[in-house]
């Protein structure tokens, strides 16, 4: 691992955790929520616009929550695999405050910035 402790990367991993399981609801609880809008049922035409609408926003919210899930796992298989805390690009290691505020991140700061300012 990096030069961090074994209690630090207790906390990181505890919150990892947690917010895997709050993910987990959150993805159950919006495929239940998200059901296909019926054409048939009788309601008005801006009735069934903002249930399209609400349908929409849903699914897009599944989709970056999916996304998290999926960061926060692979988070979980680097600290079992004694691999976070580098970066996936550089190989540097990742300041403790990034890793504290986004546990997840595969990348250091400098690495995402470069990044996103190509994408």
């Amino acid at each position: 691992m990096t030069e961090f402790d074994l209690r630090q990367i207790d906390e990181i991993k505890a919150l990892l955790l947690t917010r895997r399981a709050e993910l987990e609801r959150l993805i159950e609880n919006s495929e239940n929520g998200s059901k296909p809008v019926s054409l048939e049922q009788p309601i008005g035409r801006l009735s069934r616009m903002d249930a399209l609408q609400q349908q929409s926003m849903s699914q897009a919210s599944q989709q970056v929550a999916a996304q998290r899930l999926k960061q926060i796992r692979a988070a979980l298989q680097r600290i079992e695999s004694e691999a976070y805390g580098f970066c996936l690009e550089c190989e540097e290691a990742i300041e403790l405050a990034r890793l504290k505020a986004r546990p997840e991140a595969p990348f250091c700061i400098d690495c995402q910035t470069s990044r996103e300012r190509k994408s």
